[in-house]
C-alpha cells in the first residue's frame, strides 16, 4: 500500500526537503518534477537504457526503478546537473564535448553518469590506471558491472563516447 513520504536528499551538494504521496513513486519524477533536474531522463522506464542515470552515494543507480522509499533519508544524490557549468564543466563533459561524443544526446546522461560511478569506483577500489578501450566497453556492454547495467547508444557514437571515457580518466586519474 502506497503512502505518502516526506524525505531530506542532498541533490547536488545542497539539501532538498521532496513530499511525494505515492512513496512507490521512482526518484527520476521526483527529480525531474520537484527539483527541475533535467540531466536525468525517461528512457525505457525499465532500467535498460541508462537515461535515468543517477549516482546515490556514488552508486550507479537507475531512477526510473528507484521507489523514492528505497532512497536513505539523507542520501547524497549526484545529476548530471550538477557535475560542472558552461564556464567549468567537469572533465566528462569537456571530454564529451571535445571528443564530440554526444551527437543525439540521448545517452548523454547515461553515458557520462554511468562513467563517472564506473571511474570513481576503480579509484575508490585504489585502481588509478586510465581503463583501456576493452575494459570501457565491458562496463558499457554491461559485461563488468553489477548489476549489468547496460548503456544504450542510438546514434552510434560508440567510438568516440570510448574516447570521451579515456580521456576524462586521464585527468580524473
Amino acid at each position: 500500500m502506497a503512502t505518502s513520504l516526506t524525505r531530506n536528499l542532498s541533490i547536488n551538494g545542497k539539501t532538498q526537503a521532496v513530499s511525494v504521496d505515492d512513496d512507490t513513486e521512482p526518484l527520476l519524477y521526483v527529480l525531474r518534477n520537484q527539483l527541475a533536474e533535467k540531466g536525468p531522463k525517461f528512457g525505457c522506464g525499465v532500467a535498460q537504457c541508462g537515461a535515468c542515470t543517477v549516482l546515490i552515494e556514488g552508486k550507479i543507480t537507475r531512477s526510473c526503478v528507484t521507489a523514492i522509499k528505497t532512497v536513505a533519508e539523507g542520501a547524497n544524490v549526484t545529476t548530471l546537473d550538477g557535475l560542472g557549468s558552461a564556464e567549468k564543466p567537469h572533465p566528462l563533459q569537456h571530454a564529451f564535448i571535445e571528443q564530440q561524443a554526444g551527437q543525439c544526446a540521448y545517452c548523454g546522461n547515461a553515458m557520462i553518469m554511468g562513467a563517472l560511478g564506473f571511474l570513481q569506483g576503480r579509484i575508490a577500489a585504489g585502481n588509478r590506471a586510465v581503463p583501456s578501450e576493452d575494459e570501457i566497453k565491458q562496463f558499457l556492454s554491461g559485461e563488468s558491472s553489477t548489476p549489468p547495467f547496460v548503456y544504450l547508444c542510438r546514434c552510434g557514437s560508440h567510438l568516440r563516447i570510448v574516447r570521451a571515457i579515456q580521456q576524462a580518466a586521464k585527468e580524473m586519474l
